[in-house]
């Protein structure tokens, strides 16, 4: 999950998307490629704040037309709102660059502008497109009113897993008014929108940088249209066999093994944390937090947070392992240790926004479409027992995050069906992939099958590293050896001639 998003006015009446256009009489999917774009100012407002910030870059903004259903292209049609950032190199301009940095359902217009303050070489000679994926940001929004942005950890008995049982029930069922719409949420389409987008620029080929979940777009891209790629970056992939509602169920191991690293971390800093002294220590300070929680809600400040919940609050362990991110969870473990000794305590600024975050309504819709784009790539079981099994099964080795990674959601209720079976990656394109050993987000077991699957790609591997996402530090620090790899291949399109490690 990348962010807030931008803002958006929601463009719902009645339960319906008063967006979604019949599509003209001609028919066929060739138009869509033909059509012509308008460029226009990105701001719609005084108060877009993110458009504001692209028309000071001098960046263009518009949308194109697509088909709901590629299936029928004559049907109704839906709008893609896209940014552009031109080549600062015109002279040396290679063609268009699309960045997508994950989520799913990330709105991306504006965050080309990080692409291209730290990569300046990669913006001279590319431009830059920002695509805000169907039904996110300024596509098409889709708003499902849900109360609450997630289920969260299935908590530690039976009694606390129906609570959640019940609330994806309730989330799945408000989605209901769109039912004729999620089927067409999936990464296929999104894949499809950008191969859209590449012919009405009037590009041959398409590069493509990705990270997280964009790995996952990138590639099923790959899939779909194998020579339409140009050059291919995909940072810390996920793993393309798995990915769907249930793919958090891969990351019990590294959030171990991560949450160990940070435990090791404050340790040796004992003296400024107070947390522990040894690994050991800091771990059953955690353990106890845990346990507090599970008798009765932890008082912080002015919320309330139960086992549910916690679970989520720690998850921000895997915001990376730079000092200051590490600094950072370890001020917030102190205040909830202090919690959970019945202290009145003050949450830092970071653990009071989480909260209000964790508590707070999905005014924007971003949640729900998270949950549409991975229902419409994958069924999930419709059997909640599978879920309390595989829970149970996994609370000596898992006991902290495993009753959250691997807890059900709203598609166990979905009420509709994918429209296609999932997208299976298997091809030899040429691809630049890198990642971290420890990365708590995207598993490098997992990565390692990706790589696998795509039989032309080479690795370069961060070694030792416990974040998610390793290129040019655009949330997670960054490594001068995988940007100078990254930046190499941008530039003159050789891979590297074995993987290698950094």
């Amino acid at each position: 999950m990348r962010g807030r998003g931008i803002a958006v006015t929601a463009l719902l009446a009645g339960g319906s998307l008063v967006a979604v256009q019949p599509a003209a009489a001609d028919g066929g999917a060739a138009r869509f490629e033909r059509q012509q774009i308008t460029w226009r100012g990105c701001a719609t407002g005084p108060g877009d704040q993110a458009g504001k910030e692209l028309d000071a870059a001098k960046a263009q903004c518009a949308v194109v037309t697509v088909p709901l259903d590629y299936r029928r292209p004559g049907g109704p049609t839906i709008k893609v709102a896209m940014s552009r950032l031109k080549a600062t190199d015109p002279g040396r301009r290679r063609g268009v660059l699309l960045y997508n940095p994950g989520g799913p359902g990330v709105p991306a217009m504006s965050l080309v502008l990080q692409v291209k303050r730290v990569a300046p070489a990669v913006a001279a000679r590319y431009d830059l497109i920002g695509m805000d994926p169907r039904f996110v940001g300024r596509s098409t929004p889709l708003n499902c009113g849900w109360p609450r942005t997630v289920v969260g950890s299935a908590g530690k008995d039976r009694r606390t897993f129906d609570q959640g049982v019940a609330l994806a029930r309730d989330l799945a069922a408000r989605c209901a008014a769109h039912k004729e719409l999620l089927p067409h949420a999936s990464t296929r389409n999104t894949a499809r929108d950008m191969d859209v987008i590449r012919a009405a620029l009037g590009e041959p080929r398409l590069s493509y940088l990705g990270s997280s979940y964009g790995t996952y777009l990138g590639a099923v891209y790959l899939q779909l249209f194998p020579r339409r790629a140009d050059r291919v970056v995909l940072d810390s992939a996920v793993d393309t066999g798995l990915f769907g509602p249930d793919l958090t169920r891969t990351q019990g191991a590294a959030l171990n093994a991560v949450l160990r690293d940070w435990a090791s971390w404050a340790a040796r800093r004992h003296g400024r944390h107070r947390l522990g002294t040894t690994t050991a220590d800091v771990l059953a300070t955690v353990a106890r937090i845990d346990t507090a929680a599970a008798r009765a809600p932890l008082r912080v400040g002015r919320h309330r947070l139960d086992t549910r919940a916690l679970p989520m609050v720690l998850f921000g362990v895997t915001a990376g392992d730079s000092e200051e991110a590490y600094a950072a969870f370890s001020a917030d473990v102190r205040v909830l240790s202090q919690a959970a000794r019945g202290v009145e305590v003050t949450p830092t600024p970071v653990l009071d926004q989480v909260l209000t975050g964790l508590s707070a309504p999905d005014s924007e819709g971003s949640a729900a479409v998270q949950t549409a784009i991975m229902c419409a790539d994958r069924a999930a079981s419709r059997d909640p027992e599978t879920y309390y099994r595989d829970i149970q099964a996994h609370r000596a080795d898992e006991g902290l995050f495993g009753p959250l990674t691997r807890n059900l959601g709203p598609c166990s209720f979905w009420p509709a069906a994918p429209a296609e079976p999932p997208t299976e990656v298997r091809n030899d394109v040429p691809v630049l992939m890198v990642g971290a050993t420890g990365d708590p987000g995207t598993p490098y077991a997992g990565q390692l099958r990706t790589h696998r699957a795509l039989t032309g790609s080479r690795l370069v591997t961060l070694r030792g590293a416990f974040r998610h996402t390793v290129y040019g530090g655009l949330f997670a620090p960054r490594n001068g050896c995988v940007d100078d790899a990254v930046n190499r291949y941008l530039a003159n399109g050789v891979l590297p001639a074995t993987d290698t490690f950094c």
